[in-house]
């Protein structure tokens, strides 16, 4: 039987295939998500239930008038985690939440791209109504339906949810990948937070892999130049310190931020 597939142009007039998550990979990844959630929100409860009875049994709920404005904090704080949860995943972590990356699915722009911050933010925002009128009925409705299973949130947003690719046989290693491996550079020696890291856009990412790509094919001279010259246009936006760094080392925080950015925008072919 053939995977159903999805034809994505990139930006760049590439043509990729993806195979679309249906409505049993979404479901069994959001069970996993609310699972989580309600893990959290009943460990939240229970122990705002004793701060608020101070230490009486937790069933003594005629006390809890007592702390109104508390429990009140207490409920838009839950509703903000479960909202919130989503949203700074999918954004956060290359449009995957916990249950997306265990179930190895993703959301990404229908370019192509990852999820930009207003996109997530709206098809998030947008699950107050695929969830209507309960247990997600609507959005599962819609991912059923729809061609390339997309709900309501994914419609509006421009987005779509679709299994990870996966690379068959062993991928011949790149030149650059070859001389980050021998400078023994690792992603977690880049001491950049990865929220920062949200800054760089398509542009930066542009700029970041020419210079990756054409790196070992300049002339020493002309490679530190362009390094210099690559740090003083990204290394202020991220609040990385150039004063004193050799030559090298601007190198290699280069290579690093490379190494970091292309989880999210480079795509196996």
């Amino acid at each position: 039987m053939l995977e159903e597939q999805v034809d994505i142009r990139t930006p760049e007039y590439v043509s990729l295939q993806f195979q679309p998550a249906g409505l049993g990979s979404r479901a069994a990844a959001l069970m996993i998500d609310q699972i989580i959630l309600g893990i959290l929100n009943i460990l939240i409860v229970v122990l705002l239930v004793f701060a608020t009875t101070g230490g009486n049994s937790p069933f003594a709920w005629y006390l809890f008038d007592v702390n109104s404005t508390l429990w009140g904090i207490a409920i838009i704080g839950l509703f903000v985690l479960n909202w919130g949860y989503f949203f700074a995943l999918e954004y956060f972590w290359g449009g995957k939440t916990v249950g997306k990356r265990l179930l190895g699915i993703r959301v990404m722009q229908e370019n192509g791209h990852s999820v930009t911050l207003l996109s997530c933010f709206i098809r998030n925002l947008l699950r107050i109504i695929d969830s209507l009128p309960a247990a997600y009925f609507l959005g599962m409705i819609m991912i059923f339906l729809h061609s390339k299973h997309k709900r309501l949130g994914d419609i509006v947003s421009g987005t779509i949810v679709v299994h990870e690719r996966r690379v068959k046989g062993k991928r011949k290693e790149k030149t650059i990948e070859k001389e980050i491996r021998q400078r023994g550079l690792q992603k977690e020696d880049l001491s950049v937070e990865e929220w920062t890291l949200k800054q760089l856009g398509s542009k930066e990412w542009s700029l970041i892999k020419t210079y990756a790509n054409r790196f070992s094919q300049l002339p020493l001279a002309k490679r530190n130049h362009l390094s210099k010259k690559l740090a003083d246009i990204l290394f202020p936006k991220l609040g990385i310190d150039m004063e004193g760094k050799t030559y090298e080392e601007l190198e290699n925080t280069l290579l690093l931020l490379y190494v970091a950015l292309r989880e999210e925008w480079e795509i196996e072919l």
